[in-house]
């Protein structure tokens, strides 16, 4: 199987039930900053309070790294993905009928966890499924997830505009998990037998090595900018003077352009080993995208593709400068696997952190400095990535 054309009608349905299910994995927490603005009065919810329904995925998936891959290994790829789909499912349905914000954190808390799961264990399964085209597969299902938050990002004002009810734009979502639900379950002969392949070295195996640690605080900054803009942009420019519906349009144009550099950097990085030139660019449009939303928002369509662009090209690049310090596959997905349990963990608390700061100063100002502070820092720390030392750094 070495070109598309090559995949079979059953390879494609197979293909388009990853895609659906990466659909799905991102709209619990996109559809929260477009609706916040009509959430809010109703719920009386604090920006500190709202933070949590960003944060608290964010949390579960970084912590359901550490034991997804065993509870694959029990249960089978197969059954987790269903039934984490089915979590995710039920939580965004449950949604229609929240009363308060414990009832929007709890299926918060669901939905991460099954957000959770279902990272954890399908690039084993395109790995495994499509041997020499799993990067293919797997670029399509990383950008199915971007879409999925862009489609998001991008309709649920509207929607909720449409339907006269925050309520439907928040957990209409449901039907997206609906469909990836039947395509997957007609995938379960192909599925259900696929050995999960298992490593001697264990994730938290690398928490002795200082580089572990650099690599997973490189990752979890990245993530930081991310869950912060996914959060805020849209009630930041709501308090702009923008309509909640161009509001989430800018997010879906941000979330766009990162679908873009998520296709374009690693490409222009894989020309060389040494991916400091490219990661260094990408977090100057970091910075200089969060410090114009502080000094000229009315340019925020300029900000946002900044924004976009730099983190979406810094997301994966992460992850591939932390498997490339791993010659063998095994070892780098451990590696991995350990870059993302920490780093999402850290970047769950920057929702919460900012939605503080914003109660606190009445501005998201100070958040957004301070994100490009922290583009700042992450130019000194992507200076330290030299190939030729990578080895040695875990010696």
């Amino acid at each position: 199987m070495t070109e598309t054309n090559s995949f079979t009608a059953k390879t494609w349905i197979l293909i388009l039930s990853l895609v659906l299910i990466a659909l799905t994995l991102r709209p619990s927490m996109a559809s929260i900053g477009p609706l916040l603005p009509f959430m809010q009065p109703e719920l009386h919810l604090s920006f500190t309070q709202a933070s949590l329904l960003t944060m608290l995925p964010v949390l579960a998936m970084g912590l359901g790294i550490f034991f997804a891959h065993q509870l694959a290994l029990w249960f089978g790829s197969y059954q987790v993905v269903f039934w984490a789909s089915i979590a995710i499912a039920a939580a965004t349905a449950q949604r229609y009928w929240a009363v308060g914000a414990l009832d929007l954190t709890l299926s918060a808390i669901v939905a991460g966890l099954g957000i959770a799961m279902v990272q954890a264990v399908v690039p084993g399964v395109i790995k495994q499924k499509f041997g020499t085209k799993a990067p293919l597969v797997m670029g399509w299902y990383i950008s199915a997830i971007i879409a999925g938050a862009a489609l998001t990002a991008s309709l649920a004002a509207f929607w909720a505009d449409w339907a006269q009810s925050w309520r439907v734009a928040l957990s209409g979502w449901v039907v997206l998990s609906v469909l990836a639900l039947v395509l997957w379950f007609s995938q379960k002969n192909a599925i259900q037998n696929l050995p999960v392949a298992q490593s001697q070295q264990k994730p938290l195996s690398f928490s002795k090595h200082g580089r572990s640690w650099t690599l997973a605080l490189f990752f979890g900054l990245v993530t930081c900018a991310f869950t912060c803009v996914l959060a805020w942009l849209p009630a930041y420019y709501v308090e702009q003077g923008w309509s909640e519906q161009k509001s989430g349009l800018l997010l879906g144009l941000l979330l766009c352009m990162e679908v873009v550099s998520g296709f374009v950097s690693p490409w222009l990085a894989s020309r060389k080993l040494d991916r400091r030139p490219v990661m260094l660019v990408l977090l100057v449009l970091m910075a200089t995208g969060f410090a114009g939303l502080v000094v000229a928002p009315q340019l925020g369509l300029i900000w946002a593709s900044l924004l976009g662009l730099g983190i979406g090209g810094l997301f994966p690049l992460s992850l591939i400068v932390s498997m490339d310090h791993q010659h063998q596959p095994a070892a780098a997905a451990s590696l991995t696997a350990f870059v993302q349990g920490i780093g999402y963990t850290l970047a769950a608390f920057s929702p919460l952190i900012a939605g503080f700061i914003r109660d606190f100063s009445q501005s998201f100002s100070i958040s957004w400095l301070l994100l490009a502070a922290i583009a700042v820092l992450l130019m000194v720390m992507a200076t330290r990535f030299n190939p030729v030392f990578y080895e040695s750094r875990f010696e």
